[in-house]
């Protein structure tokens, strides 16, 4: 679903205010490239807050520790958030969605993240490519994830040309009135 307004009272209990944070919502894992997602925003004074959502607490301890170690105090880690209209606020109100993930196809949270108009930096492979589309940003490193950060943050009409590109996208390949019809078409399609 398209999430086109949300309640900013959500946001208190993480102290960030609209706009002025940057999102991650996956599972702690190496294949998420959350370690290099930290690092990269974590190399600079940002200004702005980086909320990292996520279960902690089950994933590899020694994965963890890297990711916490090379945090700096602009990264939050609230844990997982499985209330929704908690998570969609978060994506709703943030400047920028971050997804790490190196493998799968159709990920759920890029979807959604599409679906909240957030400004995407995924990162570079073919299923991000084909699901987030030709203006989105797209990292490979540590280093070019920090100069997307360096350069997104300093260019709000950017960010808003994004914004509208996931919401567009998101309109004509996500919705359940453009994809039902072609599961149908699937299904009752005879070899």
């Amino acid at each position: 679903d398209s999430i086109t307004n949300a309640d900013e009272k959500c946001l208190e209990r993480f102290n960030i205010e609209p706009g002025n944070y940057a999102i991650v919502i996956a599972r702690p894992e190496p294949e998420n490239s959350i370690l290099e997602i930290v690092t990269a925003f974590s190399r600079k004074k940002r200004n702005k807050k980086l909320v990292v959502l996520g279960n902690f607490e089950k994933a590899n301890k020694d994965y963890s520790q890297s990711v916490f170690d090379a945090a700096s105090a602009e990264v939050i880690f609230p844990g997982a958030v499985y209330d929704k209209d908690v998570i969609n606020a978060l994506r709703y109100f943030a400047c920028l969605y971050i997804h790490g993930h190196t493998v799968g196809g159709t990920n759920p949270s890029l979807v959604e993240a599409l679906g909240a108009g957030n400004p995407i930096l995924a990162h570079d492979n073919k299923f991000n490519r084909w699901v987030a589309g030709d203006e989105s940003e797209y990292f490979s490193s540590i280093d070019s994830c920090e100069l997307h950060f360096d350069e997104l943050f300093q260019n709000d009409a950017r960010l808003l040309t994004m914004r509208n590109f996931s919401y567009k996208t998101h309109n004509k390949k996500f919705r359940w009135d453009s994809v039902l019809p072609e599961y149908e078409k699937l299904l009752i399609r005879r070899p």
